[in-house]
């Protein structure tokens, strides 16, 4: 009896160990062809297919349009028919497009050269995208109509962006085809963003509207902006310029006026809201660099050390109201995030300082006293027409706040805070699963796919109340060389948890082929996303 055992155990390893190095040639999952990322709400597609001859190929307004419309359609046309198309193609589908096989294909259809794009309301081309921004839209592709319909310009750009990846490379690179397809779509949840920190590491500009660029390719429209932290202070100031001269890592290591402009005016015409985080009262070490007194000195001016903002001195709020009204200013978006996380309460219980404050004012706890210094800034946010968005300790830790001020979940147990959250009547946007600093060997984006915004609850009323999620990339361990790789295609696992409707019960096999698919596609259009499950290649 023992030495069948023995036997079927290094049966069982042999077969385990054989198994673990047999690898078939070819590509581990081979991309598929002319598939959207994120899936539609609704798609209906056949083998049938037009030629798009990138010679002749182009789209037109035949209804209201205006210059958003217009810079997207140029941006478009060349990403479809020259962007889309890897260098050593081009060459193959611009000069050989008609000497093929597929004239003969019962299933070609002819070619393609018109999309019609219809806009059913006015735009001037000044719209900035927002939190009730309309993104739904449908595409027809058939022998009698070529066409991107919606009733907004946010629809229409991601009617242009579905389309363009409709279009795929066939023949082995001598033909586009597109096949015939009805798309009916619309996002699943309204704020679907990415948290970028440009603190802990300088993230140069070209790198940040590069990030922006990969966003719209996913649909994506939020671009949280963490721009300054403990480490550096890179905002250029106006009114405080101090703040970056000596908070900054170098003086070439800032974002002025005119940079912040040029990224907000490229987000807009892709659809994307910049919301500006300015982490308080903890995360300011690099204020007090020009600032010292804005910030507590813990147990005393003599240690040396300073921890989070001073909350008693009534000079540091009318120094935040006025740094407020400057980013009001500068900012398009009607939300700021004001952070209030990893706030230093032990600096706070060693300054004496503050210990007398709280037992003149009554002040019972160190949450209480976070309390205290959330709601005047909250106030000064409401007073500029702002909403606030928050992490969560301001929540967990009790602080009172208005209805709408936006909760961001980003600790584990996410599901019973959010729980929490919206049965308080308040809106959550969930970041917990979605933390790109957080590694893990070979693709790990499936883990990041396998979470849903909605699994705390069955409750309808309470699942309404999650206006969507953010993937966050910290910048510990990034910088300009491989932010991008870092982030893509991983956060792009993400955008279709937010974009998609839920489906608990998912072919693998087809998300990691479409993603193989998708990658190959933000290459090729100059995104440096690292490849998503192993062994493969990309036209």
């Amino acid at each position: 009896m023992m030495q069948k055992l023995i036997i079927l155990l290094l049966t069982l390893i042999y077969v385990t160990f054989v198994q673990c190095y047999l690898e078939e040639p070819g590509p581990r999952y081979p991309p598929t062809k002319g598939e959207l990322w994120p899936k539609p709400s609704y798609q209906i597609k056949n083998e049938s297919f037009f030629i798009l001859d990138p010679r002749t190929f182009e789209i037109k307004t035949t209804s209201y349009t205006c210059s958003l419309i217009k810079d997207a359609i140029v941006n478009y046309e060349y990403l479809i028919t020259k962007g889309g198309v890897s260098e050593k193609n081009k060459i193959k589908a611009h000069g050989k497009i008609f000497d093929n096989t597929w004239l003969q294909d019962p299933a070609y259809l002819g070619i393609f050269d018109k999309l019609e794009v219809r806009l059913d309301t006015p735009c001037d081309g000044n719209e900035y995208p927002s939190e009730n921004m309309m993104e739904a839209y449908t595409i027809r592709v058939s022998e009698h109509e070529k066409l991107i319909n919606s009733s907004s310009v946010w629809g229409i750009l991601r009617g242009l962006e579905s389309f363009s990846q409709m279009v795929y490379i066939a023949d082995k690179g001598l033909s586009l085809r597109i096949n015939r397809t009805f798309v009916e779509d619309v996002p699943r949840f309204s704020h679907r963003g990415l948290l970028l920190d440009t603190s802990r590491h300088f993230i140069p500009l070209e790198s940040i509207l590069l990030t922006i660029n990969a966003m719209s390719y996913n649909k994506m429209n939020v671009f949280h902006w963490h721009i300054v932290d403990d480490h550096s202070f890179p905002y250029s100031s106006k009114k405080f310029p101090e703040l970056s001269e000596k908070g900054a890592y170098t003086p070439y290591q800032v974002y002025s006026d005119a940079d912040i402009q040029v990224i907000i005016e490229h987000a807009r015409l892709k659809g994307v809201r910049v919301i500006p985080e300015f982490d308080t009262p903890g995360h300011t070490r690099s204020w007090g660099v020009s600032h010292p007194e804005l910030l507590t000195a813990c147990g005393g001016e003599l240690t040396g050390k300073y921890g989070p903002i001073d909350p008693t001195i009534d000079a540091t709020y009318e120094f935040l109201n006025d740094l407020f009204i400057e980013i009001h200013e500068t900012f398009a978006d009607r939300y700021i995030h004001i952070g209030g996380d990893e706030v230093g309460f032990e600096c706070w219980g060693n300054t004496s300082k503050i210990v007398d404050y709280m037992k003149e004012k009554d002040i019972q706890t160190f949450e209480d006293l976070e309390s205290f210094y959330i709601k005047k800034v909250i106030d000064m946010i409401d007073s500029l027409e702002y909403q606030s968005i928050v992490w969560e300790e301001v929540f967990t830790n009790g602080v009172e706040l208005p209805k709408d001020t936006v909760i961001q979940v980003w600790k584990d147990f996410w599901n019973e805070t959010m729980l929490n959250v919206t049965t308080s009547n308040r809106h959550g946007i969930l970041s917990s699963c979605w933390y790109l600093d957080h590694l893990q060997s070979g693709g790990d984006w499936l883990k990041f796919y396998d979470c849903d915004p909605h699994s705390f609850t069955d409750d309808p009323i309470l699942r309404s109340l999650v206006k969507g999620g953010e993937a966050c990339m910290w910048g510990e361990v990034v910088n300009q060389y491989n932010v991008i790789s870092r982030v893509w295609p991983r956060t792009s696992a993400v955008a279709e948890k937010l974009w998609s409707q839920w489906d608990q019960k998912y072919d693998e096999d087809e998300v990691r082929r479409r993603l193989e698919e998708h990658t190959c596609r933000m290459n090729r259009r100059g995104i440096a996303a690292q490849p998503p499950n192993g062994p493969g290649f990309c036209y």
